[in-house]
């Protein structure tokens, strides 16, 4: 068996639990076809009765896809949407999850990308995620800072967070795979200071130089250079709450590396990331059809002053 045959069964049937007579859709975009095939048909050797939904391209992440394939979502038992933009963030994926179908996004993931990063340990995974998360819902500020020169402050109180870490077997499971975070939405509004990413942004890739942010208000107020230029811009579909600040997120995953694919970028050990956009799916207010996220390599991160990360080095 392959690594890839091995990372594919290992999503449809350990992370996912996968039984027969299951209904399991699989939703793609022509890009992403040959991995969607083999899901599928993985999903179809457990028993489950699997399909296959093919849809066009998402003009960002978050973008709703289409209204039979959210209804489609919604009536399944289980979901994997290996797209080239993210569902994770739609009203789409929240609706179903509510219902208590179990989900996978797989956004951006290559057949190389599942096959290395899914080869994780999964048990660490889920150990680290469990105490990033744990940390997380218990603390009221957490700090980003870097040699870099980020100095950020996020309010989290009465947020809860949640362990990306492979195991969506329970009714209404979400995560991402390949897995590998903890992260929360942080409270609308309190978000104040300074990021300077010098990782991935998404659909951006890695920059050639740092990218600092201004964050005001919970907002994303200004960003540096062409590529800051541009990630205004593409946060501008969501009119102001398109800069809000949607997300902090912590990377559990020995096995990913700066790919420029933000799916592997914000799972790297060690790294953290703040997204702008929609928060709704994940326990924020705010449902725009924009979700970006902006990765930093070597921060020092604490909670309530406990350290998480430490110049890159996770310490949880």
């Amino acid at each position: 068996m392959s690594d890839l045959e091995r990372a594919v069964s290992a999503v449809v049937e350990d992370c996912l639990g996968v039984r027969e007579d299951e209904e399991v859709l699989v939703v793609c975009n022509p890009a992403t076809i040959g991995l969607g095939t083999r899901l599928r048909a993985e999903a179809g050797k457990r028993g489950a009765e699997a399909v296959m939904a093919l849809i066009t391209e998402r003009e960002s992440h978050a973008a709703e896809p289409p209204a039979s394939i959210a209804a489609a979502m919604a009536a399944a038992d289980v979901v994997l949407a290996p797209t080239v933009q993210s569902l994770s963030h739609t009203a789409a994926r929240k609706a179903a999850s509510e219902a208590g179908v179990r989900i996978a996004t797989l956004p951006g993931v290559t057949e190389e990308m599942l096959a290395r990063v899914m080869s994780a340990d999964m048990e660490g995974l889920r150990r680290r995620g469990a105490a990033i998360a744990e940390l997380l819902t218990a603390g009221a500020e957490a700090r980003i800072t870097s040699a870099a020169g980020s100095d950020l402050r996020l309010g989290l109180d009465g947020r809860a967070a949640i362990a990306d870490a492979g195991d969506l077997t329970a009714p209404g499971a979400f995560g991402n795979l390949p897995c590998g975070e903890g992260f929360i939405a942080p409270l609308e509004g309190t978000t104040e200071g300074t990021l300077v990413v010098d990782g991935a942004i998404a659909t951006l890739g890695v920059p050639d130089e740092p990218v600092e942010l201004t964050v005001e208000g919970g907002h994303l107020t200004a960003a540096s250079g062409t590529v800051g230029e541009r990630l205004l811009e593409l946060l501008s579909v969501g009119g102001e709450d398109g800069t809000n600040v949607a997300e902090l997120g912590v990377g559990t995953n020995e096995k990913a590396i700066l790919s420029g694919e933000v799916l592997e970028d914000e799972k790297l050990l060690g790294t953290c990331h703040v997204a702008f956009g929609a928060s709704a799916a994940i326990g924020g207010t705010v449902q725009v059809p924009v979700h970006l996220d902006c990765v930093v390599m070597k921060p020092d991160l604490t909670v309530d002053g406990e350290p998480i990360v430490r110049g890159g080095e996770l310490v949880v």
